[in-house]
């Protein structure tokens, strides 16, 4: 038997497994592209575009928030070198009856997605207004050294008789 053909148990499939995991849960909730329109035409590799993605919140059921963003293309975008604008808007909605499993915190990061190489993030920040119980999303970019001021903000008011657990 090889390494690769070795029973489940053998560390090699612990770390395999281990390995695929983190990779597939590098965000904190699974985009789904809802479309994209081209803004530069590259005559090598892929167009420069604005994709419009969508994130259920995963731990708010009935909330969905759409983030439109720069993706760069050409050569260093088709092989993932390339670093996108900090530019991104965003605008959450209801998408069905809003409920909680669990109780939040006041202020959490409800999705990260990687925009450059290495340095540079998406991030999506989810923060609870219970004054006028309302859930505040705010999409904003950073980067290990310098993040960047633009920032996009947008509220989902929770309906009068539904309280937002608060921990």
């Amino acid at each position: 038997m090889n390494a690769l053909t070795a029973p489940s148990s053998t560390p090699l499939r612990h770390y395999a497994l281990a390995a695929a995991l983190l990779l597939s849960g590098c965000g904190l909730s699974s985009a789904e592209e809802v479309g994209a329109v081209d803004t530069v035409f590259k005559f090598i590799g892929p167009d420069h575009k604005i994709v419009v993605d969508a994130y259920d919140d995963p731990k708010v059921a009935g909330v969905t928030c759409y983030v439109s963003r720069a993706k760069t293309g050409g050569i260093k975008g088709a092989f993932g070198l390339a670093e996108d604008k900090s530019d991104a808007s965003i605008a959450c909605r209801q998408t069905g009856v809003i409920s909680f499993a669990k109780p939040l915190d006041k202020q959490e990061e409800m999705f990260s997605e990687r925009i450059s190489l290495v340095f540079k993030k998406l991030r999506v920040v989810r923060m609870v207004d219970a004054k006028r119980n309302t859930l505040v999303y705010l999409t904003y970019s950073d980067r290990l050294i310098e993040g960047s001021p633009q920032n996009s903000v947008t509220a989902v008011a929770v309906p009068a008789g539904t309280v937002i657990p608060v921990k």
